[in-house]
């Protein structure tokens, strides 16, 4: 599952400074990091109405469109996916609870 993300990234990567009118991620791009944020931000609350709705097929596609404007909005701050698979990997096995009772707080 993950190769498919980390070849989505590879290829948002490939983006960056390319032609805005070459492709739609290259236009998000072009808009800078907190434009797009705020596309991730549209499309997952877009996931969060079909969730709310129990519609299985709207709800995946719209997951699939907040993960690729995540991912966008990533290499918009130059954040590699592999940093975010670390937190991941690294609070594998760990429970939830302990793991936001272990977080610093402020």
């Amino acid at each position: 599952m993950s190769d498919t993300l980390s070849r989505l990234y590879a290829t948002i990567e490939s983006r960056k400074g390319a032609s805005p009118d070459s492709s739609w991620t290259a236009k998000l791009l072009s808009k800078g990091p907190e434009k797009c944020a705020e596309k991730f931000g549209e499309e997952a609350v877009e996931a969060i109405i079909e969730a709310v709705r129990n519609d299985p097929e709207k709800l995946a596609s719209e997951c699939a469109d907040a993960l690729y404007h995540m991912l966008v909005m990533l290499a918009a701050r130059d954040v590699p996916l592999s940093a975010v698979m670390d937190v991941l990997e690294a609070r594998e096995g760990t429970s939830g609870i302990a793991e936001k009772a272990a977080r610093p707080k402020g």
